[in-house]
């Protein structure tokens, strides 16, 4: 039963941890390097923590999340705690070495395998368990930095991912239903909630996105025996559960009849959320500020879905809909933004004062936060009334096109005349596409940044570098040779840099993983292919060899994926008028000569939604719009 006492108003999920200027990127990297040693490497963390934990505290919530720092991946940090590394890292006998070795491996050892982390960027560490396991609890990191949070007076709750979602995430290598293993790790968590509490949390975060995915009923009935028996911890902290990236549906009410204090909620994944039904005096911790996107949040639509939830009985808590290391840090580095496209968005730091201001407008009434609110309400409505939004000459087009634009000629017909014209042998050879990002390559990028040379001089440079590569590929003998791509800075940002409708910023880094960082570019408004983006650098490349030169164009699925995407239309919407830009791309390439595309499409199942009954919608989609971006072509 909830202790009103121990209720709070504003939170976030999780914070991100890579540092606002990729500092804890680069002191790792230094570590592996040799160049900093282990006591330098965790006094700069311990900095990045104390910095950020402190701003949030200021910035207004009530409760923050702890332990959500990294060196390198949460559900790795999971698998150290309950003593669940695979046994070939287990004989280095440095805790940091040996953490590193799971997570990157050595010369000699394999590390774990990397995958998404649900239906995000992210990429975490599969930990590897059998019926052999042997789970032990090592708290150390969630204990030391419930201390260091508590000395500097923030009011802090360690953050766990759950005992179910750990194995559901988890690897089998023998084959064993590993849900059966739950028994085992339940009295490793049930110590850990102890020990926190003796530590001084009056709260404790269990991360279960797995709920919001497909759960039959003898894995609903785990959920509800697990929940229940920790709920059941005489001397513990209040339970909070979280899940994201959809709705709980049937698992709210099991989570709330197990007797656990909180429920975090996502309440921003897709339109068709329903506000979940409280349950007694259950906190709602309601994840109305997308953590997962970049758009300020409508104070018209968030208010009154947060009141309906308080006005139904239940206590409230407005947070983000899931962790903030899905975002960038701030906005305020990002002073070459359109100021007026700047204005309709919220990076991490505008999404925590969001939360509190509509925690502030729930509990203490809008006139608290008149001012704020009104600037939320004149964002909303300006990039409402934006032209960029909508661009008649693209929108009538795609009208005009089939839905179901395909290659009319059977593959098989088609083979015929490009053979003739390629003459290809029976198993031609290829690369996939781009080569390695020289040094040479990195040191002009920088130069042209600082304006140390101009744009010829750079083209000249990456132009020696495709000679370079053509020539290789022809010495070795491949059949079908690709340019390089040094020009290209990443495979998404490169064409959302040439596309209108997108932006992209300076320092919106978010982590994808360990210390690898990405840009995602802004996805704004309708998308228009002002000029061709590839002609030029493929002419070129074949002007150099007798052989085929491939085209080389990113997918609009991927673009979609890699981005951050528009709110105000369905994601079909979008990826259909990034197809048409790749289409007329590929129409200009073939009428420069170039024989071969080739369209990567490496993100297709990335967007795949977790439920099943949503997945074949999106497939249909997806798929016509990589149709519709290769079928403009002649055979």
């Amino acid at each position: 039963m909830l202790n009103p006492e121990n209720a709070f108003t504003a939170t976030v999920l999780g914070l991100p941890r890579i540092g606002p200027a990729r500092e804890l990127k680069r002191a790792v990297e230094s570590y592996w390097a040799g160049r900093i040693d282990a006591d330098a490497l965790h006094e700069i963390a311990r900095g990045l923590r104390t910095d950020q934990l402190t701003a949030v505290h200021a910035a207004g919530l009530d409760s923050v999340p702890v332990g959500t720092f990294s060196y390198y991946d949460q559900v790795l940090d999971t698998a150290v705690l309950l003593g669940a590394l695979p046994e070939r890292v287990r004989g280095i006998e440095d805790d940091l070495d040996r953490y590193f070795a799971a997570a990157r491996g050595t010369a000699d050892i394999a590390p774990l395998e990397m995958t998404k982390w649900f239906d995000t960027n992210y990429h975490y560490l599969v930990p590897e368990l059998s019926v052999d396991t042997e789970f032990t609890l090592h708290p150390e990191k969630p204990l030391a930095e419930l201390k260091e949070a508590l000395a500097l007076g923030v009011p802090a709750r360690p953050v766990i991912v759950g005992p179910v979602t750990f194995l559901k995430l988890a690897k089998s290598v023998d084959g064993s239903d590993l849900l059966n293993r739950l028994p085992d790790l339940l009295p490793l968590y049930e110590q850990l909630l102890e020990q926190l509490a003796a530590a001084g949390a009056r709260w404790m975060q269990l991360d279960e996105p797995a709920l919001v995915t497909d759960l039959n009923e003898t894995e609903q009935a785990a959920v509800y025996a697990t929940y229940r028996r920790l709920a059941a911890v005489p001397a513990r902290p209040a339970l909070l559960v979280a899940s994201y990236f959809g709705s709980l549906d049937e698992m709210l009410p099991i989570l709330a009849d197990a007797g656990v204090e909180g429920i975090a909620v996502d309440l921003a994944e897709g339109s068709d959320v329903e506000v979940p039904a409280p349950h007694g005096n259950t906190l709602i911790v309601a994840g109305i500020v997308n953590g997962h996107n970049i758009w300020r949040v409508d104070p018209d639509v968030a208010l009154p879905r947060l009141r309906a939830l308080r006005d139904a009985g239940a206590p409230v808590a407005v947070s983000s809909s899931c962790s903030l290391l899905h975002v960038p840090y701030s906005l305020a580095p990002e002073t070459e933004l359109d100021p007026r496209l700047r204005s309709w968005l919220a990076f991490g730091a505008e999404k925590i004062a969001e939360i509190r201001m509509l925690a502030t407008a729930l509990h203490e009434g809008q006139d608290a936060v008149a001012e704020q609110l009104e600037i939320a309400r004149t964002a909303v409505l300006d990039r409402k009334a934006d032209p960029r939004l909508r661009v008649e000459s693209v929108r009538s087009r795609l009208a005009d096109l089939d839905s179901d634009a395909i290659r009319r000629t059977p593959a098989d017909a088609r083979r015929v005349v490009q053979q003739e014209r390629l003459n290809l042998p029976l198993l031609p050879t290829t690369t996939i596409g781009s080569f390695p990002q020289t040094s040479r390559i990195r040191v002009a990028r920088a130069e042209l940044r600082k304006g140390a040379i101009d744009t010829a001089e750079y083209d000249n440079r990456m132009r020696a570098e495709i000679a370079e590569v053509i020539a290789l590929q022809e010495e070795i003998g491949l059949d079908v040779l690709v340019h390089g791509e040094p020009e290209r800075n990443d495979m998404v940002q490169y064409f959302a840099e040439q596309l209108d409708g997108f932006a992209a910023t300076v320092n919106g880094w978010v982590q994808s993983y360990g210390t690898r960082c990405v840009r995602p570019p802004i996805l704004f408004g309708d998308v228009v292919r002002p000029v061709a983006m590839t002609v030029d650098w493929s002419t070129y490349a074949q002007s150099l060899t007798s052989k085929p030169v491939k085209g080389m164009l990113t997918g609009p699925v991927t673009i979609l994926a890699w981005s951050f995407v528009r709110d105000d239309q369905p994601p079909a919407d979008s990826a259909r008028q990034i197809a048409l830009a790749i289409r007329d791309e590929t129409v200009d390439l073939e009428a420069a000569g170039i024989a071969v595309i080739q369209v990567d499409e490496p993100a297709l199942r990335e967007l795949l939604p977790l439920r099943k009954a949503d997945q074949a919608a999106y497939l249909e989609w997806a798929v016509d719009a990589f149709r519709l971006a290769t079928s403009g072509v002649a055979d």
